[in-house]
């Protein structure tokens, strides 16, 4: 684990996507489906609200957010946002 995280943006048919990865552990499968509630925290003086926020502004733009994860290829989440039509 060097610690980088790697972010790559594209263009797709369904819109912009932004794929944020790490290398590191990954998100325990009992935790995955969790992590986009309010107040699901697994930090000590975490409130568990930012990634429930960050999930209802993007989905509030029509877009998506998608996180997977396994301890061989560490997490990513995915990002997709409806993207403007060009001028």
């Amino acid at each position: 684990n060097s610690g980088l995280i790697r972010v790559t943006v594209q263009a797709r048919e369904e819109g912009c996507q932004i794929a944020i990865t790490d290398h590191g552990s990954g998100v325990p499968p009992e935790i995955r489906d969790r992590v986009f509630e309010p107040f699901f925290t697994t930090k000590s003086r975490g409130t568990g609200l930012g990634l429930a926020i960050v999930k209802r502004i993007v989905e509030r733009h029509g877009g998506s957010i998608e996180l997977s994860s396994s301890s061989e290829r560490g997490t990513t989440v995915v990002v997709t946002l409806p993207m403007a039509p060009a001028v």
